[in-house]
């Protein structure tokens, strides 16, 4: 079970990392006044950055309670996300919204993102291990 903690593992720290989901996503879905990003990271688990900027949403109070949400939604649903990188993009509008409508956004978010991945596809050395215990 993946620990639903938000520590310095779990988030995006730099301009590279940013700038890597940012140049190749592997994976998009737009919502109501929000873009999710997404790109493979090769961990075991999720890891989250975060894009409200003072264009987007004015006041910094509202920005601040946008990002609570947004981590405490990634915190829950992170188990369906393991290994994607993820950059939330606000829009316009994305402050003005309640945070009942919110959660639920995010979290049809969090799954449209889970099932637009790829399916991982089957290595020749599973059968092969599959068949030497039997």
């Amino acid at each position: 079970m993946v620990s639903r903690s938000f520590g310095r593992d779990k988030r995006l720290l730099t301009s590279r990392q940013f700038t890597a989901v940012f140049d190749s996503p592997t994976g998009k879905a737009p919502g109501k006044s929000v873009l999710l990003l997404a790109r493979e990271n090769g961990l075991d688990h999720p890891r989250l950055g975060l894009v409200i900027g003072k264009k987007s949403v004015k006041l910094a109070v509202e920005r601040n309670r946008l990002k609570r949400l947004i981590r405490d939604s990634f915190r829950l649903h992170q188990e369906m996300l393991a290994g994607l990188d993820i950059v939330m993009v606000a829009r316009k509008g994305l402050g003005d919204l309640d945070n009942p409508e919110l959660h639920q956004q995010f979290a049809k978010l969090w799954k449209r993102l889970a099932r637009s991945r790829p399916a991982p596809q089957a290595r020749p050395e599973q059968p092969l291990a599959d068949g030497s215990h039997a």
